[in-house]
């Protein structure tokens, strides 16, 4: 063997590097120092080693049977010898030889060239060899490819670096280990790879090919060999005809999940063990990995076809029913069956013919005597709407024609087109169907010229639709060659894995033959790979624009991009029926879904039951094909006779296969746009349910239709947890979760639809060309929730689309274009729609289109099944409707009310002024006042754009005014929707003739949006009347935002909008004490508008964050901002939803699609900032108190900590170290603080000063920073119409000379000791400078610093609005008070007025009122540059008020606390959910701010904080100094 490893590297990959980020691939999982895979003790070897060199004492480990990594795979040398561990059993399947610690590989050198990779350079172990030759020194490489692919990789060393260069942003999710290599060595010889790894259950499904009995694998010690071979598929552990070393597995009831795909094509075996655990063993190549993550199973599918390809999306007429068989002897035999078939108007689209159809059966070739006429064949077909589909093999003949040269072979020869024997020059020769023969090399592109001139010259002569590929693994009925095979270590290598017959070239080629891209010992398992691309350059060279089709036996990952499949040559059995489930089920995962199994099976003779039952479930196969082999009676459904009851169910099932033609085309679509699955397991939809983790018995088209066929004489089935529909009978089934014995008589199968869909149908014919010109359906089947959806593709069957979705709910369906590329000539139309599940009679069915309203007068309601049938309604495809029926309806549930009176004083007659409905209600928080489901607004042309959408709302004509005049409503908004990225979505809604105030804070936006349909994580519909938005997870269905709700108000002071939440699990918003991290969704309401306001129950806070994350009922999680900085609540009722209130600006909505809570973290983040880095040292232990009386204090508290031995880092100073509180002015009592200062840093302490923004301004004497700050204007004030003065609050400042009594009432102490207090405007670039020069001066002029701590900026102000309480001009009307602390005070209360004037960077004037909630950020921004710059370092600064985005620049504290149990435990709770609002550095007032803390609680406290990324204990003027060193002598 050459030191070239061949990898696979020849198959193209579609590999979509996304951005990816992370601090370190964590790769423990994969290769852990100090475990048995790899030890870093490694020492000197040579480069080969051979079997018996090593002497070195084993270990034997002491671990569980079910993790004994087999050392004896073979019939080679014994167990010791190998040193490895004998210990026999009173059983066989447990290895009783396993290996010993001494085996693997050390690290030698590991380098990490950037977060996202690791490479490492690998050295053996003394130990024993199993099979001589081994690698001694490897490379490991791996790569975090993309948020969901990590590949990993070893080879030997040195190696041609093959690294590919990746950018990102995202890290891997989570650390679950779920492909542990630690239970067992690697092995790496020349021709045996070997590496084990632990999983984390059970749930494993793929592998092959091989005949699963089971979709879910047996892990008791079960060996799959994975080897491309021509044998039959009857229910043995052998290979099969493709090679798929691939698995899923399902970690649990969550649907977390992942793939695992070795990229190698040697001959391979891989064995299942009890850990659970798997063991790869391959004779050649190398170990290259690739770990797919998905948070569903069919996210899986998703990854790994983004990786290897998505599939091909067939011809329409494919999907219709076919018949084949092997040998009909004549061409007059064909057309009989054809006839027949045809007389009894059998569903039935497609005739092959086998190899009989050749001369001779070779290639190229028709047999002119007995299908003379086979050139006309196609021809015959077309006239009644049919196709015809024949077979090439590989095989090549080297004997002459009946009547002269084999033409095919002489230009095969001349082009050396053919595999060689070793020397790489002599055509291999074996034996196939047409006798002697040579074997196409398809790896040589000369070879791919000729297979494709050879195509061309047949299509001209035998005219046909498309191409069936068979005996490509490749097939030989010699064993290697006429020759034989020499007797070298590629024939016949050191092990070989547990392949049928145990020889590797048995029934194919040479292991030791030649080929382009290697020895045929390496790509034995392409060959039908190498075979489907050549074919794909013919086909494409053939039928041009058409797609056309391709059916191939043997496959390799990749194939279904290009091909087709079948399982192979099966028998008329019982078993072979089942066994076809689990087959179909495992293509689906290697990315094949155009799939099916011989129908009737292939050998023997059927009988008519079998058959039957086959033809019932065949008709749900996504490739139907009845096909049987020679010598075998004819098994096409008409043979049977025309009375005959297996006739008659085939025809019925194919009729209903046609019927929902549209439907499974679509999901065709989805498979190649999205790599969706078409059959799909029931685990994929259900797999919370762990009984439906083993279901293969039935199957899934899509999510919505359930087929149960009859595979034994009494058996049971399981109806997942959903709203099921008898497809036949239309009736709602009883059952849900539970197994159940379905009546299924000789002429049935169990056919359902689930809840929740809407399937397009269209009335069948006997072909697809006819079926397709006749009219469409929908069948619309509603869920739990009265709600369905779906989606159409349509085209015209071989290119072009139109994509129609439609969405219902109850009383309502939208049908919309979503892209429209195609116009069917035929002018389809939807003539016929069924309502399942329709609670009641409905009064009137209307449509409406472009604005017209018809009423439909051709309705049906059946009582008893509770269905709506809609008759002859003419709807045009490729248009857009709203169908709606109004219904005898119950009132409107009480959990379904949405508040229309949130004003406290709301009664019958002013809530019926609004136009809204009055009724009261025993349960508390009910809304007695709430809106009727029109009011809200509609939307007239709504068009979805590849970027989003643009559209105008109009309010509602009739509807009242919303009730409050000083607020007018504007009737006429503009909504604009736009697809950010793949995970990030945003909607806005505006007034489009008046600009309204929108919040300032930049986001981080991509550039260009995701026009990209198949990347975005989720789809978004637009409902008209009245106006919703409505955002649905593509992976799961789920609805997760849903503004289709009576409600929406837009005036020009109120705004409300209400949604529905997709499960009872919300967590977020703030800043607001919260009693739990999930929100009680029970009628409770929380204010946001910043305030100096210590926690409290439902008082708002310092900061506002209108940010939620929403958990899912699929373990899904998303995200949502509201970009709005008005004064606002948020009220959540049962429904679940959530009703959103402010007052201004305009509806400034993002979303975070997750799809875990720590991604919604991660996106939410991305699109705010990252949080800041806080300086090493702030995450030690920290010391404040407000109310030090000198700096002498200080410096006994730090004497005493130090000498304590306390861990201690930071020491902070509040407000009294100023002069009367005043900014950067130090206090005589504190002259000797910038000494200690020195002193402390150069001990290793930091010290950090607090400053408010209230600045000071009835000094006698010169202060700068108010004087200067005059000078450069930078101080709000009125709007210049009404003065062009200071707005004057009063804050901690202190009016000169006088003395404080505090033991005088604090609004008197306000009144006659504090002085007034100007406000800086941090939004303007002036206010910057200036804030930054009194910083620079204070550190550099007064002491020292190493960060800053900024308080009172919501802001606070001690007197309500201004000095006197006497806002200037016109009272500011508030129309409506969110729920606020103090709400009967104005938005005034404790803080500025609100028609202050504030100007944005650019200088444009903005109103207090609409910026209040940004002053916090506003002022952090400026104080972060100012330390920066100053100190030359990091440092950190701590603020109060805060806004999303502030944790860019700034952590957070809680506030101003109570030193009591509850506020301990809800501190967990705030800094949770300042996690989620992008602040990693947060933390609580340890042992409380405000009063005494009690010992215990406080002892409790300090165990708690010394795990808070912001650690302080602080507390307040009157309490006792917060010393430790105290509570340590007290112990």
């Amino acid at each position: 063997m050459g030191i070239r490893r061949f990898s696979g590297l020849e198959v193209t990959l579609t590999v979509l590097f996304l951005l990816v980020t992370t601090a370190a691939v964590a790769l423990v999982v994969l290769m852990a120092t100090g475990e048995p895979a790899v030890i870093k003790d490694g020492e000197n070897t040579h480069a080969r080693t051979h079997a018996h060199t090593h002497t070195t004492k084993k270990v034997c480990p002491v671990i569980p049977l079910g993790e004994r990594v087999d050392c004896f795979p073979d019939a080679g040398l014994g167990c010791l010898q190998r040193g490895c561990c004998w210990s026999p059993l009173d059983e066989r399947n447990a290895p009783w030889c396993f290996f010993s610690t001494n085996h693997g590989y050390s690290v030698v050198r590991e380098e990490k060239p950037n977060s996202y990779s690791l490479s490492a350079l690998l050295k053996r172990k003394a130990a024993p060899s199993l099979f001589g030759e081994d690698i001694e020194e490897l490379t490991f490489h791996a790569d975090m490819q993309t948020v969901n692919r990590l590949r990993f990789k070893f080879n030997t060393y040195p190696v041609c670096s093959n690294t590919t260069t990746l950018s990102s942003s995202h890290p891997p999710r989570t650390h679950t280990h779920r492909f542990d290599t630690t239970m067992g060595p690697l092995v790496f010889a020349d021709q045996y790879l070997q590496l084990s790894a632990r999983l984390p259950s059970h749930n494993i499904y793929g592998l092959g090919e091989h005949v699963h009995q089971n979709y879910r694998h047996d892990t008791n010690w079960r060996t799959w060999p994975i080897f491309t071979r021509d044998s039959f598929p009857n229910g043995g552990t052998h290979n099969l005809y493709g090679h798929y070393p691939y698995f899923l597995c399902l970690e649990d009831e969550s649907g977390k999940s992942f793939g695992v795909f070795l990229m190698n094509s040697n001959a391979m075996e891989v064995t299942l063990q009890p850990a659970p655990a798997v063991t790869y063993r391959t004779i050649g190549g190398v170990l290259d990995f690739y770990i797919l993550l998905g948070d569903t199973p069919e996210q899986v599918v998703h990854e790994f076809l983004e990786l290897i390809g998505k599939p091909m999306i067939p011809p329409y007429w494919s999907l219709g029913f076919q018949l084949s068989r092997w040998d009909y002897g004549s061409l007059d035999e064909v057309k009989k069956t054809v006839e027949r078939n045809r007389a009894v108007d059998l569903p039935y689209d497609i005739q092959y013919t086998d190899i009989d159809y050749m001369e001779d059966k070779k290639d190229f070739t028709y047999d002119e005597v007995n299908f003379k006429d086979l050139p006309q064949f196609a021809d015959y077909m077309h006239e009644k709407g049919q196709k015809y589909i024949l077979i090439l093999d590989p095989a090549i003949a080297i004997s002459r024609r009946i009547n002269g040269p084999y033409e095919a072979y002489d230009r095969g020869t001349q082009k050396n087109a053919w595999v060689t024997e070793a020397d790489g020059i002599t055509p291999l020769v074996g034996e196939v169907w047409p006798g002697v023969a040579v074997f196409p090399d398809y790896t040589n592109p000369s070879c791919k010229e000729w297979w494709t001139d050879e195509y061309v010259r047949l299509s001209k002569e035998i005219k046909h639709d498309a191409l069936w590929i068979d005996m490509n693994e490749v097939s030989n009925f010699m064993k290697g060659s006429i020759k034989g095979c020499d007797d070298n270590n590629l024939n016949y290598p050191p092990f070989t894995p547990s392949i049928l017959d145990g020889v590797l070239y048995s029934k194919t080629l040479c292991m030791d033959s030649k080929q382009t891209w290697g020895n045929h010992y390496d790509v034995h398992s392409l060959y039908g790979y190498a075979m489907v691309l050549a074919t794909k350059d013919a086909l494409e060279r053939v039928f041009e624009g058409n797609r056309s089709l391709m059916l191939t036996r043997s496959s390799f990952p990749g194939v279904g991009k290009y091909s087709g499949h079948w399982l192979g040559d099966n028998a008329a059995n019982w078993n072979d029926i089942k066994w076809a489930i689990p087959g179909m089920l495992e293509f689906g995962l290697f990315g094949i879904p155009y799939i099916g199994a011989d129908i009737c099976g292939f050998f023997d003779d059927v009988s008519e039951e079998l058959c039957r039952r086959w033809m019932q479930v065949g008709a749900f196969y996504p490739f139907s094909r009845n096909h049987n082999a020679q010598h075998y009676k004819p098994q096409d459904p008409a043979v049977f006779g025309a009375d005959s009851l297996l006739l008659n169910t085939s025809k019925h099932y194919l009729n209903i296969r046609y019927t929902l033609l549209p439907y499974l085309y679509t999901l065709f679509y989805k498979a190649h746009t999205t790599g969706d699955t078409v059959v799909r397991p029931v685990m994929h939809e259900f797999y919370s349910d762990s009984n439906t983790w083993t279901v293969d018995r039935q199957f899934l088209w899509g999510k919505h239709l359930l087929i149960t066929p009859v595979l034994d004489p009494v058996s049971t089935s399981y109806v997942p947890d959903a709203v099921w529909f008898d497809y036949e009978t239309v009736k709602r089934m009883t059952f849900r979760k539970q197994q159940v014995e379905m009546y299924l008589p000789a002429d049935k199968l169990g056919l359902h639809i689930r809840g929740g869909a809407i399937l397009p149908i269209q009335r069948p014919a006997v072909t697809t060309v006819y079926s397709r010109l006749n009219p469409m359906g929908l069948i619309v089947a509603l869920d739990d929730n009265n709600r369905a959806a779906g989606e159409l593709f349509w085209d015209d069957g071989d290119s072009r689309g139109i994509l129609t979705k439609s969405d219902g709910v109850s009383g309502e369906l939208t049908i919309q274009v979503m892209h429209s590329g195609y116009s069917d000539p035929n002018n389809l139309k939807f003539e016929n729609i069924t309502v399942l599940g329709v609670s009641s009679p409905p009064v009137t069915v209307n449509v409406t289109h472009n604005n017209n309203n018809i009423v439909v007068s051709t309705f049906k309601y059946d009582t008893v099944k509770q269905v709506l049938y809609l008759r002859d309604l003419n709807l045009t495809l490729g248009q857009n409707y709203t169908v709606r029926w109004d219904q005898v309806r119950d009132p409107v549930p009480e959990t379904q009310r949405f508040d229309c009176y949130p004003e406290p004083d709301s009664d019958e007659t002013k809530c019926r002024a609004r136009g809204c409905i009055w009724g009261t209600s025993t349960n508390e928080g009910v809304p007695w006042c709430y809106y009727p489901e029109d009011y809200g607004y509609t939307a007239t042309t709504v068009i979805e754009q590849p970027s989003g959408w643009s559209f105008d709302i109009t309010r509602n004509a009739g509807l009242r005014s919303s009730g409050r005049p000083e607020s007018p409503d504007i009737n006429s908004l503009r909504v604009e929707i736009k697809y950010h990225s793949a995970d990030l979505l945003q909607f806005k809604i505006f007034d489009p003739t008046n600009k309204r105030f929108e919040v300032p804070v930049p986001l981080n936006v991509p550039s260009t949006p995701e026009t990209d349909e198949t990347k975005r994580l989720y789809i978004v519909h637009v409902k008209k009347q009245p106006f919703g938005i409505q955002v649905i997870r593509k992976s799961t269905g789920t609805l997760i935002w849903d503004s289709a709700l009576p409600g929406f108000t837009f005036s020009d002071l109120f705004i409300q909008v209400s949604t529905r939440l997709s499960s009872d699990y919300v967590y977020g918003f703030g800043e607001t004490e919260h009693a739990s991290y999930k929100h009680d969704l029970n009628y409770h309401t929380w204010g946001m508008f910043t305030k100096d306001q210590p926690p409290g129950y439902k008082m708002n806070g310092y900061g506002v964050h209108p940010f939620y994350m929403g958990l899912e009922t699929t373990a899904d999680a998303h995200g949502v901002l509201l970009l709005n900085s008005n004064a606002m609540d948020v009220t959540f009722q049962p429904t679940p939803a959530l009703t959103y209130r402010t007052l201004g600006g305009i509806l400034d909505f993002y979303i975070v699609m997750g799809p875990t809570p720590e991604l919604v973290v991660e996106e939410y983040t991305a699109l705010i900032g990252r949080p800041v880095l806080p300086a090493y040292w702030s995450l030690g232990f920290q010391l404040c108190r407000y109310g030090y009386a000198n700096d002498t204090e200080i410096a006994d508290l730090y004497r005493e900590m130090r000498a304590a031995g306390i861990p201690y880092d930071v020491q902070y100073a509040d407000v009294d170290y100023m002069e009367r509180q005043l900014d950067f002015v130090l206090d005589s009592q504190f002259q000797g603080l910038p000494a200690l200062v020195d002193h402390m840093r150069g001990e290793g302490m930091r010290f950090i000063f607090i400053l408010d923004p209230a600045i000071g301004a009835n000094e006698t004497t010169p202060y700068s920073a108010f004087d200067r700050g005059v000078e450069d204007d930078v101080f709000i004030k009125w709007p210049k119409e009404l003065s062009n003065d200071i707005v004057w609050g009063k804050v901690w400042p202190d009016f000169p000379g006088v003395v404080v009594n505090e033991s005088v009432d604090w609004d008197t102490q306000v009144e006659i000791y504090r002085s007034f207090a100007a406000f800086p405007d941090f939004f303007m670039n002036r206010t910057a400078t200036w804030w930054h020069r009194e910083i620079s001066d204070f550190y550099t002029k007064t002491m020292k610093f190493d960060g800053l701590w900024i308080d009172m900026n919501e802001p606070s102000s001690f007197v309500h609005g201004t000095v006197g309480e006497k806002c200037l001009g016109p009272p500011y009307v508030v129309c409506v008070f969110p729920a606020l602390e103090s709400r009967h005070r104005g938005l005034n209360h404790k803080t500025l007025c609100m028609n202050s004037q504030q100007h944005l960077s650019d200088g444009t004037p903005v109103k207090h009122y609409d910026v209040h909630n940004l002053y916090g950020w506003s002022h952090t921004k400026p104080t972060y540059d100012a330390l920066l710059s100053v100190t030359g370092k990091r440092g950190i600064v701590v603020t109060r008020s805060t806004y999303p985005s502030s944790g860019k620049w700034a952590g957070h504290w809680l506030g101003d606390n109570n030193s009591s149990w509850d506020q301990l435990y809800k501190s967990i709770i705030g800094m949770m959910e300042f996690s989620l609002f992008g602040f990693s550095y947060t933390g609580a007032d340890i042992c409380g701010f405000f009063n005494p803390a009690q010992y215990e609680m406080c002892l409790r406290w300090t165990q708690l904080g010394a795990f808070y990324p912001y650690s302080r204990n602080h507390n307040g003027k009157f309490n006792p100094v917060s010393n430790l060193a105290i509570y340590l002598s007290i112990q």
